[in-house]
């Protein structure tokens, strides 16, 4: 059981709450776009609903989800992994797994090994396009760990491994690409991107003294945070066009008020310099964004 606590703690387990929401968002706009479930009637929804997890379909809801564990699960330990040295140095991040003797750099290799073989594994399952697209996900989030060794990008690049989660789930379950789980991808990618730029704040002297980039450690914390307010402001952005794409009801946009009060409420708490709350903003902030988000956008498309 340890072990497993120890696996868990490595990859950061609890932050699959991030990608996770807009996951499940695409899956099930996708079973709606597809007819799986029928929505005309708000009385009738749940009804339907319950029909569907008790159909064959749900097999592709447990391969979505076992996906986006693996994958998720695979570019932490990389991440983890490929920094052990870095970590170790690092006051901060010296108590990790790794550097801290808890679980040996070969172990968390072979564990990325196997969840990238599960993965792909999954996506044979699901469909075609999926397991043909699977190797070039699984190089954007395994390719993230190397990025701030030469670019302050490196928070684009995270943004762009998350923002797989909507269109590939969606993938999962029509098999075709569409304008909506479009947006709600770039939604994430600007969204993921602003709040690591605030996650990066706190190892701005210690990025500058290893060469290592990100966008604090070249910018400076004050500028680092007014580009991570412009993301965010993108991010918002995008998911109100996403709304008037899709002709979302009310309770669509109370979750836009939700997920857009969480962007703001984050940059009032976190200030060039005070970094006290920072994890508040990470953690707190942004997962409350994605999950009640998240329940709003699907409440909306069952109970119309």
């Amino acid at each position: 059981m340890s072990s497993v606590k120890s696996y868990l703690s490595l990859v950061k387990f609890s932050h699959t709450i991030f990608a996770m929401p807009f996951a499940m968002i695409g899956f099930f706009l996708g079973v709606v776009r597809a007819g799986y479930i029928n929505v005309a009637s708000s009385s009738d929804a749940g009804n339907h609903v319950a029909g569907f997890f008790a159909s064959e379909k749900v097999i592709k809801f447990i391969l979505v989800v076992l996906c986006m564990i693996t994958a998720r699960s695979a570019a932490m330990a990389f991440n983890r992994y490929l920094d052990k040295n870095f970590d170790a140095k690092n006051p901060r991040t010296a108590i990790r797994e790794i550097p801290a003797g808890i679980i040996s750099a070969n172990s968390a290799l072979m564990f990325v090994i196997i969840n990238s073989i599960v993965f792909i594994a999954c996506t044979w399952f699901i469909n075609t396009i999926c397991f043909f697209l699977s190797p070039v996900a699984l190089f954007v989030i395994l390719f993230y760990s190397y990025t701030k060794r030469f670019t302050a990008l490196c928070h684009l690049v995270l943004g762009l491994g998350l923002s797989l989660a909507p269109i590939g789930a969606y993938l999962a379950i029509t098999g075709r690409f569409d304008l909506l789980p479009v947006l709600f991808s770039f939604a994430v990618l600007f969204w993921v991107s602003g709040f690591d730029i605030i996650y990066a704040l706190q190892d701005v002297d210690f990025d500058i003294s290893q060469n290592l980039y990100s966008i604090p450690s070249v910018l400076g914390k004050q500028k680092a945070l007014r580009v991570s307010e412009l993301l965010h402001f993108l991010s918002a952005v995008l998911v109100i066009i996403a709304g008037f794409v899709a002709s979302f009801g009310l309770l669509y946009w109370i979750g836009v008020v939700v997920f857009s009060g969480m962007l703001i409420y984050q940059h009032s708490i976190v200030k060039p310099n005070d970094l006290r709350r920072v994890n508040l903003a990470f953690m707190t902030a942004n997962g409350i964004a994605s999950v009640v988000f998240a329940c709003f956008v699907l409440a909306d498309m069952f109970f119309k």
